[in-house]
């Protein structure tokens, strides 16, 4: 009777075993997936930028994602969207770049000090 549950214990190990090897190749599997379309994702964003920006803009653009990666998402954003939907008659250059930045900054309040 105790080699019975013994055995069954060790039946039961192995399946469990089994399952969780499975689950972590799928896991694997499902990561490698999604870190791939992201990349290729990155790529087609970088490609298009390449083609509708000067090399200065690009620069700009890739200084400003060191300091500030949601911005500089926006910016990408729009770039492409703008892009792919053929609005933009010229290529974006350092001083149009500029110009977008400074609409996207939010306003400063200016701040006063009364005294009483």
């Amino acid at each position: 009777m105790e080699d019975d549950l013994e055995a069954i214990r060790r039946k039961r190990m192995a399946d469990l075993q089994r399952q969780q090897a499975a689950m972590s190749e799928n896991d694997v599997r499902a990561a490698y997936q999604k870190e791939q379309e992201m990349a290729e994702r990155e790529a087609m964003i970088q490609s298009i930028l390449r083609q509708i920006m000067t090399p200065e803009a690009r620069e700009r653009l890739t200084r400003l994602k060191m300091s500030r990666k949601e911005m500089a998402e926006q910016i990408e954003a729009q770039l492409v969207s703008l892009a792919q939907s053929g609005r933009l008659q010229s290529k974006i250059d350092d001083d149009r770049l500029k110009a977008l930045l400074m609409q996207m900054q939010p306003k400063k309040r200016e701040t006063k000090i009364t005294r009483m």
